[in-house]
C-alpha cells in the first residue's frame, strides 16, 4: 500500500495510463505497457519523502483544523458520512439524506455497488473464505495487527483479520479531518471518490499519488475518509473518532484541541477509531502518519516505541514498495521480526534473508514471480527456491495481490514464530 506521495510523484505519466485498464484484461498488450514504462523508474522509490502538510477544510463543526487534526465528531454524523461516502445510504434523520436524494448520489451509489460486488466476488469472498482456513490458528492468537506501510487500507486487513480487536495502521499520508457538509457538497467530491477507489478496487494497491491530488482537491484531506469508507463498506458501524498522538515516549494521548497550541514537535498525529463489527464485537482502528525510515525514526521513535507495547503482534504487510529490504528501514524491521508471533506478507514485505534461521516455519502461497520491473532489484533467490520445492510445494492462492496483482501472480507468505518472543 506504500506506492507513497513522493515516490509516485516522480513516475512517468505512461504508468499512470495503467489504471485504465480492466483487471480482468490478463492476455493484452497492457501487462507488457506496464513493465516497459515502469522499467525507467526502478530506482524513483529509493527517493521517497514525506508529503508536506496541506491546509486542511473546515471541520463538521465549521471550526477550522490543521491536517494532522481532526475535530472530536458527532458519531451519528461521522457513521452517515462513510456510508454517504461508500455509496450508501445515509440513516432515515440524517441531514445527508438530502444530498443522497440526488441524481448524482444515486448514480454514484449504483455504480459503486457494482464495483464492490465485483470485488466481493473477485477479492473478498475468496480472501474470507481463504482466511478461514489457512488463517484459522491465527485468527485466534491475533487481537493486535500492526499494518505498517499501509495508508489508509483498513479493507484489507480487516477482510484477512476480521476477527481482531485492534488494528494498527502507519503511512505517510496525513491523518486529515471528518469532512464537513461543505465538502460532501462539492460537485467534484463523488468523481474523486470514485476514481481514488479504482485502483484498489481493482489492483489491490492505492496509486497514493493520484489519491491524493484527487482528493485534496476536494477537501478530504488524509487517510480517515477512506478508512471510514472501508469501514462502513465492510460492516462495520462507527462509534466514535477521536484526535489523538503519541508523545515523544510513544504513549498515547489526546490530541491538543486548541490550534493555536505549540504542537510537540516530536509528538506523532493519529486518530482513534471505533467500531461495532458485523458481528457485533468492538473493534479500536488507530492510524498514525509516520515516517518509519532509520533516519526519522532516530529523532522520533514513538512509533516503534508504541508497537513495542502493544504485546504480541500479528503483523501484515502488503504492497509495501519493498521498503523493509532495505538497511535504512532496519528499525522497523527489527521491531517486527522481534514482536511478531505470525507474519503475514507478499514479497515486498521483510525480505527472506532478515529471518533468523530456525526461528520461523514458512507457509508460501501462490507464485513467485521476478518483481514488477520498479522493483527489480529485490528478486529473492530464496524465494523462487522455496516457491520449486517439489517436497512442500507451495499452496494456491485464489485472489490477486500485491503489484503482481493478477491471481496467478500472487504470493503470499505466513511465518509462523517458533522461538520466544524477545523481551
Amino acid at each position: 500500500m506504500y506506492l507513497r506521495t513522493a515516490a509516485l510523484r516522480l513516475l512517468p505519466a505512461a504508468l499512470l495510463w495503467l489504471t485504465a485498464c480492466s483487471e480482468s484484461n490478463t492476455n493484452t498488450k497492457a501487462g507488457s505497457v506496464k513493465e516497459e514504462t515502469m522499467a525507467s523508474t526502478a530506482d524513483a522509490i529509493d527517493k521517497t519523502k514525506p508529503a508536506p502538510a496541506t491546509a486542511a477544510p473546515a471541520a463538521a463543526s465549521g471550526t477550522a483544523t490543521r491536517p494532522d487534526r481532526i475535530a472530536a465528531p458527532d458519531t451519528a454524523y461521522a457513521q452517515d458520512v462513510a456510508m454517504f461516502l461508500g455509496g450508501l445510504q445515509p440513516s432515515q434523520h440524517s441531514n445527508l439524506t438530502a444530498l443522497a436524494a440526488t441524481p448524482a448520489w444515486q448514480a454514484f451509489a449504483k455504480d459503486q455497488d457494482k464495483s464492490w460486488d465485483k470485488y466481493r466476488a473477485t477479492h473478498t469472498t475468496r480472501m474470507t473464505k481463504w482466511a478461514s482456513t489457512e488463517l484459522d490458528s491465527v485468527h485466534a492468537s491475533s487481537p493486535t495487527i500492526f499494518y505498517p506501510f499501509s495508508g489508509p487500507d483498513f479493507l484489507n486487513v480487516f477482510t484477512m483479520f476480521p476477527t481482531s480487536q485492534t488494528y494498527v495502521l502507519m503511512g505517510l499520508e496525513p491523518v486529515g479531518s471528518i469532512p464537513a457538509r461543505t465538502s460532501l457538497e462539492n460537485p467534484k467530491l463523488l468523481p474523486a471518490v470514485k476514481t481514488s477507489l479504482w485502483s484498489v478496487l481493482n489492483f489491490s494497491f492505492f496509486r497514493t499519488n493520484d489519491m491524493a491530488v484527487d482528493l485534496k482537491s476536494v477537501e478530504l484531506d488524509g487517510a480517515l475518509p477512506l478508512m471510514m469508507l472501508f469501514a462502513a463498506r465492510t460492516g462495520n458501524q462507527i462509534t466514535g473518532i477521536r484526535p489523538v498522538q503519541l508523545d515523544a515516549a510513544g504513549q498515547l494521548q489526546d490530541a491538543p484541541k486548541d490550534s493555536i497550541q505549540t504542537p510537540d514537535p516530536k509528538a506523532i498525529p493519529g486518530v482513534e477509531m471505533k467500531l461495532r463489527g458485523p458481528d457485533g464485537q468492538p473493534k479500536t482502528v488507530y492510524y498514525f502518519s509516520a515516517d518509519l525510515s532509520d533516519w526519522k525514526l532516530t529523532a522520533k521513535s514513538a512509533p516503534l516505541e508504541f508497537v513495542r507495547h502493544l504485546g504480541p503482534l500479528t503483523t501484515y504487510v502488503k504492497s509495501a514498495t519493498y521498503l523493509m529490504h532495505k538497511s535504512y528501514f532496519n528499525k522497523v524491521r527489527r521491531t517486527v521480526l522481534r514482536r511478531s508471533r505470525y507474519i503475514l506478507q507478499d514479497d515486498s514485505g521483510i525480505a527472506m534473508k532478515y529471518f533468523q534461521k530456525g526461528a520461523w516455519q514458512f507457509n508460501y502461497y501462490g507464485t513467485y514471480r521476478r518483481p514488477i520491473n520498479l522493483f527489480a532489484k529485490q528478486y529473492q533467490p530464496e524465494l523462487t527456491a522455496a516457491y520449486h520445492d517439489t517436497v512442500n510445494k507451495p499452496k494456491p492462492l485464489p485472489f490477486g495481490t500485491g503489484y503482481n496483482w493478477r491471481q496467478t501472480d500472487s504470493n503470499l507468505l505466513l511465518a509462523k514464530r517458533l522461538i520466544p518472543l524477545a523481551d
